[in-house]
């Protein structure tokens, strides 16, 4: 494997920024220094008047998933070739078993379809059903796979969502294991409910989606599982937060001393609920995903959740349905397959909207797309970090160019582009993923199954014991 040797630079690390060359060989980065000479036969990158960062890891993507009687446009290969050309170079997906499916055997499952990921990627795992046999497995996923990261879903009804039950006995065995519990936190009955009630009104188009799913129904969820995690003292860590309720809960939590992780979409940053009012249907429903967007106001605070450290990730929840697929829910806006793409243009459209307009600053731009998700899923600095020994996972950026984001140009599969016509300044002018470069300038060089799986270690031997002695001292009664 030949040495790549990245010259000129500003390397940016989510604690400092500083003028230095970059070598990496053999799939790691070797030296980080001024001055560096290009071994023999190494191939070097100028990067005079650019950023040299981490590549961008999305902990939130769905590739090749089926979902609501079809499967994503997206599967592991095109979905991480296009974060490749968006400087995104390592994925955290999602194992949904079915309900009473063995999860090993779903994550078996999921662990062949991603056998032609062209990035590294990673699993959560989704914690549909309980038994004594899920308890058994998740000890084996943490022990033996690697997985530090149990999904709870609190929406979907009759599907894959969790009932309070299932919550408690999954965070509880997560604790013992020293693994994350994550929450998508919508409360799946309100949903059901409000679905009828919306369309018992005569509104059956893709504007009756946001109205099933105002933003109390996702701050119940989101109060109700950080209460769970709370008596139980347990982290816990909620999926795409997308309003000022949710972000809110979120922050009198960690207020109160308590553990409380948040992630936030690309989309909910920039986007509002208008779109699902746009008179063509296939436009309106191609926005369609849960939580929905939200009315204007909602992103801003979003932006100072991230600014404050009270949300602390972004991600995408790339999830690519095309328009026949979508055109399912044609007279019925609950069977529109939920999801948007965005994997390809994450970083771009945070950079602009945020570096750009000094909402964060460029070491603030790399915790959040990178070394937060590396440091709360126990890959850091393996990932998310220009340091020597680190994985040589880059992104050289060119604050200067430009680009109109468009589905023409985009590598996705999907048919739509939620930043249809947006134009970024701030974009990736070379990707290298195991050191070696897989996106040159607009060549995009992404192998099938190039990509490896990452194994997340559990959060220390001692972490449940810790937390089972806390628990020990927590009263069992009040006085009354």
């Amino acid at each position: 494997m030949s040495a790549v040797l990245i010259r000129g630079g500003t390397v940016v690390n989510a604690d400092r920024a500083f003028r230095a060359d970059v070598l990496c060989q053999d799939g790691r980065i070797l030296a980080v220094g001024e001055g560096l000479s290009a071994p023999a036969g190494a191939t070097v990158v100028d990067a005079g008047g650019q950023y040299v960062m981490p590549g961008g890891i999305d902990p939130h993507t769905h590739m090749q998933l089926p979902f609501m009687g079809t499967v994503t446009m997206d599967d592991f290969f095109t979905g991480t070739a296009a974060g490749l050309a968006g400087g995104t170079t390592s994925i955290i997906d999602f194992v949904i078993p079915d309900p009473q499916e063995n999860i090993l055997d779903a994550y078996k499952k999921w662990r062949g379809w991603a056998e032609k990921s062209a990035s590294d990627y990673s699993f959560h795992v989704a914690i549909t059903w309980w038994s004594e046999q899920v308890r058994k497995d998740m000890g084996t996923l943490v022990n033996d796979e690697g997985v530090n990261s149990f999904k709870h879903f609190m929406a979907y009804k009759n599907a894959i969502m969790c009932d309070d039950e299932t919550l408690v006995n999954s965070f509880k065995r997560a604790l013992e294991l020293g693994a994350m519990p994550t929450v998508h936190a919508e409360n799946g009955e309100l949903v059901y409910l409000l679905q009828k009630t919306v369309s018992e009104m005569g509104i059956k188009g893709p504007e009756g989606h946001p109205l099933s799913r105002p933003p109390m129904v996702e701050a119940e969820a989101a109060n109700r599982a950080i209460a769970i995690a709370d008596v139980l003292n347990v982290p816990i860590y909620v999926v795409h937060v997308s309003c000022v309720e949710s972000a809110e809960a979120i922050a009198r939590a960690r207020a109160r001393g308590q553990r409380v992780y948040g992630e936030v979409l690309a989309g909910h940053l920039v986007l509002d609920d208008s779109v699902y009012r746009h008179p063509d249907f296939a436009t309106a429903a191609a926005h369609v995903m849960s939580p929905p967007f939200r009315p204007k106001g909602n992103s801003e605070f979003l932006w100072r959740g991230l600014q404050s450290g009270n949300l602390h990730t972004t991600a995408t929840d790339h999830c690519t349905f095309c328009a026949a697929q979508k055109a399912a829910g044609k007279d019925d806006f609950s069977k529109i397959p939920n999801g948007c793409g965005g994997v390809e243009e994450r970083l771009a459209v945070i950079w602009d909207e945020g570096v750009n307009t000094g909402r964060l600053t460029p070491s603030e731009f790399v915790a959040v797309t990178s070394a937060n998700t590396a440091k709360l899923f126990n890959i850091y600095p393996q990932k998310g970090s220009v340091s020597v020994g680190a994985d040589a996972d880059l992104v050289v950026w060119d604050p200067a160019g430009t680009k109109t984001l468009s589905v023409k140009t985009q590598h996705s599969k999907g048919d739509f582009n939620i930043f249809e016509g947006r134009t970024v300044r701030g974009i990736p002018s070379h990707t290298v993923s195991q050191g070696e470069l897989v996106y040159v300038q607009g060549d995009l060089r992404a192998v099938q199954g190039k990509g490896r799986y990452i194994k997340r270690p559990a959060f220390g031997p001692d972490f449940g014991a810790v937390q089972q002695r806390a628990q020990a001292h927590m009263p069992t009664a009040v006085a009354r």
